[in-house]
């Protein structure tokens, strides 16, 4: 991977907001921005070998199963994981294991959202009605 330098001016206010997340999670200034950009932009518009895989394999199954998936959520409780490591994020920073652990959370949630959203797309062009599937139904 190639690294470009980069000057950035903040106002001294965000500066100082990202220099406090930096040290409650032992970090450098520098990682801690470089975290924020990174979380900010996808790295690619393709899709992981893992999640292609997972919604090409929707296609084989049949419409129960695809009704199951379109329905389906992230565990409650990693979902209550993830909110908690947002908001401590936001409010005091993370640890560099809590870092990954919440990473791994929206990997989880991202793959659920991507498999409903293409069970929902299957169903609906093989002519089902998913509009139940939207007014929490």
């Amino acid at each position: 991977m190639s690294i470009q330098p980069v000057t950035l001016h903040l106002p001294k206010s965000l500066y100082n907001q990202i220099r406090r997340r930096a040290e409650k999670s032992h970090r450098t200034v520098e990682a801690e921005i470089l975290e924020v950009v990174a979380s900010a932009i996808p790295a690619s518009d393709e899709l992981p070998d893992e999640l292609a895989q997972a919604i090409a394999d929707l296609k084989l199954l049949d419409d129960e199963s695809l009704w199951r998936a379109a329905r389906s959520h992230l565990p409650a409780e990693s979902s209550s994981v993830m909110e908690r490591l947002h908001l401590k994020r936001q409010q005091e920073g993370l640890s560099e294991i809590e870092v990954q652990s919440l990473a791994g959370l929206v990997r989880q949630y991202e793959r659920a959202m991507l498999v409903r959203a293409q069970a929902s797309a299957l169903l609906k062009n093989r002519g089902h009605d998913i509009s139940g599937l939207f007014s929490g139904a």
